[in-house]
């Protein structure tokens, strides 16, 4: 069961939201939607004025391969550049359809209290 974020907001000088998203894809397409995200996701993601990072991670675990999109941000208002008004809904590029088993429809916001 996942909480609504809304209380999330990184106000104060130096904190950061982390923007969590899932997907999944049949294994065997695996490293094609690695490359797609690092031409699509990834870089406009960090070109957004506002972002701190992103991290992909992946697991394959028999036929489906795993994926977690990791993106830290300096503000909510950093998020909504990049992911619309209504930035608690997920965002998808063109072909994400023709790779995911599904679309989840939303991501997760928490807010990092460690970090290096």
């Amino acid at each position: 069961m996942t909480a609504p974020s809304r209380r999330s907001t990184a106000s104060s000088p130096g904190s950061l939201i982390a923007r969590i998203w899932h997907g999944v894809t049949p294994a065997a397409r695996a490293e094609e939607y690695t490359d797609y995200l690092y031409r699509t996701g990834v870089p406009e993601c960090r070109a957004t004025p506002g972002n701190r990072g992103v991290y992909v991670l992946r697991r394959i675990q028999n036929d489906r391969a795993e994926f977690t999109f990791l993106s830290l941000w300096e503000s909510l208002d950093a998020i909504r550049r990049f992911a619309g008004e209504d930035y608690e809904k997920a965002r998808y590029f063109p072909e994400d359809r023709d790779f995911l088993l599904e679309l989840e429809p939303s991501v997760e916001h928490y807010d990092v209290v460690a970090r290096d």
